[in-house]
């Protein structure tokens, strides 16, 4: 059975990237996360973003649609304007911060680094990408030794 994620892209007025640390391990992702049951990809960017950042988003466009190595998942990647809300720490993340795009730590998801890339590539037409890069898990094991 096939699971489905959804994913964040925010950008602010200086072409920062938006970045959630998260609480669980020592990484920054977007925001984002899976599809709830009778939910939209774009509802759940929405939802997942809220609940990470406390900002209020809405849809600018599909990024692409990713599918991973060897796992029955895809995960949709869309650019989002924040509309409202605040910046805040929240139970999955304890930091959030706009980053630079050549500043973005070495801790990211090597996965979420792709997808920001695409989402700055020149023109609207989204991607259909298989991802090979680095699990954030391996990526971690990877960054110890």
């Amino acid at each position: 059975m096939f699971t489905i994620g959804s994913f964040a892209i925010i950008f602010d007025d200086q072409k920062r990237v938006l970045l959630c640390h998260r609480r669980d391990i020592d990484a920054w992702n977007l925001p984002g996360g899976g599809v709830e049951m009778g939910e939209l990809p774009n509802e759940a960017a929405i939802r997942e973003t809220k609940e990470e950042t406390g900002l209020d988003v809405s849809i600018e466009r599909l990024v692409g649609v990713y599918a991973k190595i060897e796992r029955d998942e895809f995960v949709f990647a869309f650019v989002c304007r924040a509309v409202g809300g605040e910046l805040t720490l929240t139970d999955e993340a304890d930091e959030c911060k706009y980053f630079e795009i050549g500043e973005i730590p070495a801790n990211t998801s090597p996965k979420h680094v792709e997808r920001i890339l695409d989402a700055m590539e020149p023109g609207h037409s989204p991607v259909f990408r298989r991802q090979t890069a680095a699990s954030t898990k391996e990526m971690l094991r990877q960054q110890k030794r």
